[in-house]
């Protein structure tokens, strides 16, 4: 297992990544009601604020997972989160997921945000790859991905049905050994 109870504060030249705070949630939920959100991760708008809230009060808590808001520098505001968690075990490995809120797209925050996390996950900690899935709708994202060295590994396919289509997930991994290549 790998402890992740220290919730660090990191900063980058665009983006801080830091423990959530109260005065955060205004901006959660915006990116949590977002429609292009709610498309790339397969969600649904439907939730409870109070349970919303709960969640995200209890972030900085978990030892077993790593919740980070992404605040944008110039603003000063919450514009998404990345999360670590998901530990398998065998393979030593977590998984990694990242949404970014209507505030933050097309300015780079999601990429020195990836950046970021990994490079932090990979010097932190004692991890040997990172997953994650991105579903086939999202090819600005999987361009991301492959930019920080992650690389396909599988394919779920007819993974979400959306708007009547069925979409394929793909499965990405980054292991330790190609992370110190790019280095």
């Amino acid at each position: 297992m790998v402890d992740l109870g220290n919730k660090p504060v990191i900063e980058g030249e665009k983006v801080i990544l830091r423990p959530f705070k109260d005065e955060d949630f205004p901006f959660l939920e915006e990116c949590l009601k977002d429609k292009e959100v709610l498309k790339l991760t397969g969600s649904n708008a439907d939730f409870d604020k109070e349970t919303i809230l709960d969640w995200y009060n209890t972030r900085n808590d978990q030892t077993d997972r790593l919740d980070l808001a992404i605040v944008d520098q110039s603003q000063g505001t919450l514009v998404g989160e990345v999360v670590v968690n998901l530990y398998d075990e065998k393979n030593h490995s977590m998984n990694f997921r990242i949404l970014i809120g209507p505030r933050g797209r097309n300015r780079g925050l999601g990429t020195e945000a990836t950046q970021l996390i990994i490079d932090y996950v990979f010097k932190e900690t004692t991890i040997n790859q990172l997953t994650l899935s991105v579903f086939a709708f999202n090819p600005r994202a999987k361009h991301i991905y492959e930019k920080v060295g992650f690389v396909m590994d599988s394919i779920d396919e007819n993974d979400l049905e959306f708007d009547g289509e069925w979409i394929d997930s793909i499965n990405m991994k980054l292991t330790r050994e190609k992370w110190l290549d790019m280095k």
